[in-house]
């Protein structure tokens, strides 16, 4: 008998009443007494079940373990998908009903001390491995409790390997050198799921080591093959309500820490603030990532982010035409592939700030636009 679709509920009323962790023995005594038929693989298989249960994401570790995988998402029940980087792919993974994925993301919420239930229904979470957790109960969602766990990379991306995979020409990969190695202040952005950070983490691998990076997150991603890099962590409200460290704090923070440069993993509210004003004060080759459909809708993108921290947009823009020089957008394809299409740079333009198209990155090499130019001349300095 199979111990995977909710046979597993037989089994632990009475190892739970042993009172510590049930051994090979205690479990094969149970399944005896449940009239299974207990064999060396039948016990294995029933061991590694209740080890996921308890420990691991459940029905979901197969689908984690499997090479390429960025994604795991879950809709209610019946409907789990993942991403190879190449789109979403439904998978035959199914829950035996909506209470299984809820006391799956409320484990999975335990394990960092969150707390998911009727009076806190979502949680956002980083667990000890890296995977970033995402969970919304069924009270709120349809077709039932949604989950969404985020793989870190098991392997650092080298421009190389963009260049490798189709991603990026090999010119484009040049020029993205030569922005990092003139210490220019520049954003990547694009839509959720990318790549943006492993975009900008092959990028911070290009600075030279003697650099000291602070990196700012609100969830830790970036993990960039740097030899001196210190990475901060934004933490949310516990139980009670408190104890909260925004990305504004930490901003402030990492500019007491001797950075050379300074890194916002992504932009998403008042921290944009802090960085510009950072950015035009001596820290140069700052960078981060901020979510935009396109590089011409970031200036918008950082002037609504701004009005969070109270800056209006004439501030915003001033600021930002000082401290930002180009934007790197990255895009997926039809087909789900991470392409990274192009740079812009940042102009002033009578009162705001505009992306300029500069080059764009094809299949055929590199096309030159209206900000070329100005994008040697940032290149050069």
């Amino acid at each position: 008998m199979s111990a995977d679709t909710g046979e597993l509920d037989l089994l632990r009323p009475r190892l739970a009443e042993l009172g510590r962790e049930p051994g090979p023995a205690d479990v094969a005594g149970e399944m005896r007494r449940l009239g299974w038929v207990v064999t060396d693989e039948s016990l294995l298989h029933t061991m590694e079940a209740l080890r996921r249960d308890a420990t691991g994401a459940g029905p979901l570790d197969p689908l984690l373990r499997l090479p390429g995988v960025t994604d795991v998402l879950v809709n209610g029940p019946e409907h789990v998908f993942i991403d190879r980087g190449q789109g979403l792919e439904r998978v035959a993974t199914r829950f035996a009903d909506d209470d299984e994925v809820r006391r799956l993301a409320s484990r999975l919420a335990a394990r960092v001390g969150r707390r998911l239930d009727d009076s806190s229904p979502f949680v956002d979470a980083r667990l000890p491995d890296g995977t970033r957790v995402h969970a919304v109960l069924g009270t709120l969602a349809d077709p039932g409790t949604c989950l969404s766990l985020r793989v870190p990379a098991g392997r650092r991306f080298s421009l190389q390997d963009w260049v490798a995979s189709g991603s990026l020409p090999a010119a484009g990969a040049e020029l993205l050198r030569q922005l990092v190695a003139c210490r220019a202040a520049f954003l990547v952005s694009g839509g959720t799921g990318s790549g943006k950070t492993t975009l900008l983490a092959s990028l911070l691998s290009l600075v030279p080591a003697h650099e000291r990076l602070l990196v700012v997150e609100d969830s830790r991603e970036l993990s960039p093959d740097h030899p001196h890099c210190v990475r901060l962590e934004g933490r949310p409200v516990n139980a009670e309500g408190a104890g909260a460290v925004s990305l504004t704090d930490l901003v402030r923070q990492a500019l007491r820490m001797r950075p050379d440069r300074v890194v916002l993993g992504e932009v998403r509210g008042a921290e944009i603030c802090d960085l510009l004003t950072a950015l035009n004060t001596g820290h140069e080759g700052g960078c981060g990532t901020v979510h935009a459909n396109s590089a011409a809708d970031v200036p918008a993108r950082l002037e609504a982010l701004a009005a969070l921290g109270g800056m209006l947009p004439d501030a915003l823009h001033s600021l930002a035409a000082a401290a930002l020089d180009a934007v790197v957008h990255i895009r997926r394809d039809g087909d789900g592939r991470r392409l990274v299409a192009g740079i812009d740079v940042l102009v002033r333009d009578g009162r705001t700030v505009r992306a300029v198209p500069a080059v764009g990155f094809g299949p055929r090499g590199l096309r030159k636009d209206e900000g070329c130019a100005a994008l040697e001349r940032l290149l050069a300095r």
